[in-house]
């Protein structure tokens, strides 16, 4: 018989995993390609460190393929509604930006990372 150990560091994410597939599946934004998730990552993280980051950065991002297909993605999430574009001080740069409903996405992802961790 094998004994049940503690819990391990695998099976706190892998429950996370199960949550946050949870809440994929309540209505919210619309789901969004690899490519997209990818994007959103770089997105968000640059608001945390309160960078700036315009479309002009992203399309440069030669990793995330030609800039038509990341412009083509930037205007996919737009629709989505999972991020803005706002105008800067040039009036020729655009910065990206989460939506408010991403953020409420983030925030739902944070709390079932919290309930996996407590188990």
């Amino acid at each position: 018989m094998v004994k049940k150990s503690a819990t391990r560091p695998a099976d706190i994410y892998l429950r996370f995993l199960q949550l946050a597939e949870a809440i994929r599946g309540m209505p919210s934004l619309p789901p969004l390609e690899p490519l997209e998730e990818r994007i959103l990552e770089l997105v968000a993280r640059a608001s945390q460190e309160q960078e700036r980051l315009s479309v002009r950065d992203m399309m440069a991002k030669q990793e995330l393929g030609s800039p038509a297909t990341i412009h083509g993605r930037l205007k996919s999430m737009r629709e989505k509604g999972w991020i803005m574009l706002s105008e800067t001080e040039d009036a020729r740069r655009k910065q990206i930006d989460l939506t408010q409903a991403a953020l409420i996405h983030f925030d739902k992802l944070s709390k079932c990372l919290l309930k996996a961790a407590k188990g």
